[in-house]
């Protein structure tokens, strides 16, 4: 695993892929801050929340690649035909998408240093915003993982990644929808009103539950939830579970 996230990790700066997703990053945070700077108010939760919008773009063109890029060089064969475990190599690459954020970051960190350099507090509600932020990163970088290996092509990859992430951005927008016509179908079938309240509630409720973001939007109020990390944790795991099981299939059926 570790030869896999060194391989990967180097491979961003090998290619423009590492430098055009620094680059977004960079200048947002960036123009976020200095916007923040110059009206006399700064608030590193708030940017971080802010950045949060960028893994539809980010996550995408980070892991395009993943498994897209060894199949057009031919190197995929290699992860079938050698005795390593398949789900080291899908962790070696997850791990070094992960590192590639963690390495986009300093950016905030170093503003960070500035707010305090200038008299500034980091409180609890910016130490959960960074936790969030690298569980929820963890979320999506594993959908887009998955979506690079559920097809051979690096531009379908991104763009399913990208229908995967913004679905999941908008899952309480789409649990509001999905509630209200469930409501007036239930309407003109005559159901009365209070039952009909109850399953608009319902359908908007369940598909509510599994949006990441409204589980944590209080930790940037310093409120902490084990529960919200575990949400996250364990369906990046999941996702890596079914990318790994896909390459499995795909590695015995090799002839």
């Amino acid at each position: 695993m570790q030869a896999i996230f060194k391989r990967e990790f180097l491979s961003y700066f090998r290619t423009p892929v590492g430098y055009v997703a620094m680059a977004i990053f960079t200048f947002i945070s960036g123009f976020i801050f200095y916007t923040q700077f110059a009206s006399g108010y700064v608030s590193i939760s708030q940017e971080i929340i802010t950045l949060r919008a960028l893994f539809i773009v980010i996550v995408p063109i980070i892991t395009m690649s993943m498994f897209a890029e060894d199949r057009r060089r031919g190197t995929e064969i290699l992860y079938y035909t050698s005795p390593i475990e398949m789900f080291s190599v899908v962790a070696g690459k997850f791990l070094a998408a992960m590192a590639l954020y963690f390495v986009m970051f300093i950016n905030v960190f170093i503003h960070m240093i500035v707010v305090k350099a200038c008299g500034g507090t980091v409180d609890a509600g910016v130490i959960g915003s960074i936790l969030v932020f690298f569980f929820l990163a963890a979320l999506f970088i594993s959908i887009g993982l998955l979506a690079s290996v559920l097809t051979d092509n690096m531009i379908i990859s991104a763009i399913v990644a990208f229908l995967f992430i913004l679905v999941t951005q908008l899952l309480s927008v789409i649990g509001n929808y999905c509630g209200t016509a469930v409501s007036t179908i239930m309407s003109y079938m005559g159901i009365a009103a209070s039952t009909r309240t109850a399953a608009n509630n319902a359908v908007s409720g369940f598909i509510g539950w599994f949006d990441p973001f409204t589980k944590t939007e209080d930790f940037s109020l310093g409120l902490f939830s084990v529960s919200a990390l575990v949400f996250c944790i364990s369906f990046a795991l999941f996702f890596l579970y079914l990318s790994f099981r896909i390459l499995e299939k795909k590695r015995w059926s090799q002839k």
